[in-house]
């Protein structure tokens, strides 16, 4: 373990509070994940795990957890200077820099999801974490927020570590999702529960406010939807489309 760092000067540290913001992960190649459960479920994954640093207790507690973690190089930080890297009110003793993964723009493996315009952080690590749940491993995004955010990220709940995340133009969109069959939530489509959705599929889900775009819809195979009361005029893009995702395939994964 290194000399404690004191100072918010210190470049290490300013680098990995740089971090917080899309610019310089995008430039960085990397993202944060923070708390003992998500860094330690990091080293499990066989995540690459660019620094680790922590205060002196929470690296030493880490260290206990049964998963193999080299400390040798972690950085020992006080409580000021964990909570300036941190994007969360109270952090949780650790914060690991990790490398982002490039899956391209292939074409899926078994069942997928679309995610075409979801601009909330708090959306998109539910639809991560579902996917982790359900088993759909493919996820691709089109004009979304940024999945690597730290809020998304801790939405996630380590979801993001089983995904292959494929960012694409609305110009992929016929090769990446030719011949495949694409089941999009819409308010104007059929009932999703009893929909009988043979083989494997792409459930897409639009934007928050504005639904499917075009190019979504026009290569869209059918159209379903979640029944509700006149009470309701929507549900929350992330509930949504993890209803529809059990719904669909149910039988299909999970034990």
């Amino acid at each position: 373990m290194k000399d404690l760092i004191t100072s918010r000067n210190n470049k290490a540290v300013k680098e990995l509070s740089s971090l917080k913001e899309k610019k310089y992960r995008d430039e960085r190649g990397t993202y944060i994940v923070e708390g003992f459960k998500m860094v330690r479920e990091a080293y499990a994954a066989g995540k690459k795990v660019a620094r680790l640093i922590g205060t002196e207790e929470g690296l030493e507690e880490l260290g206990k957890s049964g998963v193999n973690i080299d400390l040798s190089e972690a950085i020992a930080v006080t409580e000021d200077v964990l909570k300036y890297v941190s994007d969360c009110k109270t952090p949780q003793g650790v914060i690991a820099e990790l490398k982002k993964e490039d899956f391209g723009k292939r074409k899926p493996e078994g069942v997928c999801a679309l995610l075409d315009g979801i601009s909330d952080p708090g959306n998109m690590g539910t639809i991560e974490r579902t996917c982790a749940a359900v088993g759909v491993n493919d996820v691709y995004l089109l004009n979304c927020c940024d999945p690597y955010s730290p809020k998304a990220v801790r939405s996630s709940m380590s979801g993001v570590y089983s995904l292959r995340l494929h960012f694409i133009t609305a110009d992929d969109l016929g090769e990446v999702f030719d011949g495949v069959k694409i089941i999009s939530c819409d308010m104007n489509g059929k009932n999703a529960f009893g929909y009988a959705a043979d083989g494997d599929f792409c459930l897409a889900v639009g934007n928050e406010a504005n639904g499917l775009s075009e190019e979504v819809k026009k290569i869209s195979s059918e159209l379903i939807k979640l029944p509700m009361t006149d009470k309701i005029e929507s549900l929350n893009a992330g509930v949504a489309f993890s209803v529809a995702l059990y719904e669909l395939t149910k039988g299909k994964s999970g034990k």
